[in-house]
């Protein structure tokens, strides 16, 4: 039997930031990482393409209804009961970050590579899924740095037993989610085939998608700092790699001087950085640099 939403509880306490490690200015944070486990997965994994029409179409203020998006066959032939759950889920990966959602609907009207959009579907679900952070952040990068870089649906299913601490999920439901778990991260560019023993790939990770979602992470509450965390871990990026990955972008500025780690941002917001790039958006406000210190 497939647990409910209400059913599931809280199981993983966010990591404990280490003393010496120098705590993390964000400015206007006001959004975050979901923390709470739940069950959406079962029903909605990666889904690409639904996510790029729905930054198509999601234009207006009011939340889309189930009818309308079906009638006006938004995710193609799909039935009025899956639409229901694709918008479902859909409204809580990108509408929660208004800016975000805003952003990817005015890069819609612009070519964006399909690694892009493979990138920034996965950091997605990785804010909205704790389960599927953990896997894809945690589990799939250690895994990756061992003598066998590669993951088994058995060794998934295990993964899953010990996220599920209180026991509240069924061994059927536990089954479940690694399927789900391995499938999306298939998706994502992370495994190189569906078969097991599945090899742990590294994706490649486009410019444009790593400036989006570090633009994004800097707004949000989350575990972690800019330079260390599993979204970019779960494409591995860490290290000097991130920091050189950094060093390029056209609009971060990185510098690092020992321990020091200083970030400056060539404007002040996610918004900001859409207006200006996105030109048939309102006018971009002034640029001006923002310091964070990682």
């Amino acid at each position: 039997m497939t647990p409910t939403d209400e059913e599931v509880t809280p199981r993983r306490r966010a990591p404990r930031r280490s003393p010496s490690e120098p705590a993390l200015e964000r400015p206007h944070v006001t959004l975050g990482e979901q923390r709470e486990p739940h069950t959406r997965l079962l029903k909605c994994a990666l889904e690409i393409d639904a996510c790029r029409a729905y930054w198509g179409r999601r234009i207006d203020d009011d939340a889309p209804s189930s009818e309308r998006a079906f009638e006006e066959y938004w995710f193609g032939s799909r039935s009025l009961a899956r639409v229901q759950v694709l918008l479902s889920n859909l409204k809580l990966r990108f509408d929660v970050y208004p800016d975000a959602l805003r952003a990817l609907h005015l890069w819609s009207t612009r070519r964006m590579s399909p690694e892009t959009r493979r990138s920034i579907c996965h950091w997605h679900l990785q804010l909205a899924d704790p389960l599927y952070r953990r896997f894809t952040g945690e589990l799939l990068p250690t895994r990756l740095a061992s003598s066998r870089p590669e993951i088994t649906r058995d060794v998934t299913v295990r993964f899953v037993a010990d996220f599920d601490v209180d026991g509240r999920w069924t061994l059927a439901s536990h089954v479940q989610f690694a399927s789900k778990l391995l499938s999306a991260a298939h998706s994502a560019g992370l495994l190189e085939r569906t078969r097991d023993p599945r090899p742990i790939v590294v994706p490649r990770v486009p410019d444009d998608a790593l400036e989006y979602f570090v633009q994004l992470l800097r707004e949000l509450d989350f575990a972690g700092t800019l330079t260390r965390n599993p979204y970019f871990a779960s494409v591995g990026l860490d290290g000097p790699l991130l920091e050189e990955r950094l060093r390029g972008l056209p609009n971060v500025r990185f510098d690092r001087q020992g321990d020091l780690v200083d970030l400056a941002f060539r404007y002040p917001s996610l918004r900001a950085w859409a207006d200006a790039r996105f030109p048939e958006a309102s006018a971009a406000p002034s640029a001006t640099p923002l310091h964070v210190t990682d």
